[in-house]
């Protein structure tokens, strides 16, 4: 059993940038295939970005593109999401998850096995 726990969230100004992380509680990322998906009030949750196992591999959606980032540091065992010049549309709850299957042209919450509990992302003036 994974459990991964996600921090970084907060409140940031449109234009403005946060880092989320995740890390396993226990056990390790190794092998996995991870992603982030969000979920705004009374919307369904969607994904976000993944990286493949091996981090040769990544997808977004098409609203992050150009401004989203998603990497792993296998040593420090953290899977990351960089997010910059935000918008007040990327509100919402995020959550990690991780899978262990592979990373095709897309991905859905039914590719992977185990989430976190989710990080709060404000965008507000």
């Amino acid at each position: 059993q994974l459990h991964l726990v996600e921090s970084g969230g907060g409140l940031v100004q449109p234009g403005g940038s946060l880092r989320l992380s995740c890390v396993p509680s226990g056990g390790t990322l190794d092998y996995y295939m991870l992603g982030w998906f969000r979920q705004a009030p009374g919307k369904e949750r969607e994904g976000v970005s993944a990286i493949s196992s091996n981090g040769g591999t990544t997808n977004y959606a098409d609203s992050v593109k150009g401004r989203f980032t998603i990497y792993r540091d296998d040593v420090q065992n953290t899977v990351y999401l960089q997010m910059n010049s935000l918008k007040p549309e990327d509100t919402a709850v995020y959550y990690c998850a991780a899978g262990l299957g592979g990373l095709g042209p897309e991905f859905e919450a039914d590719d992977f096995d185990y989430w976190g509990q989710g990080t709060q992302v404000t965008v507000s003036s």
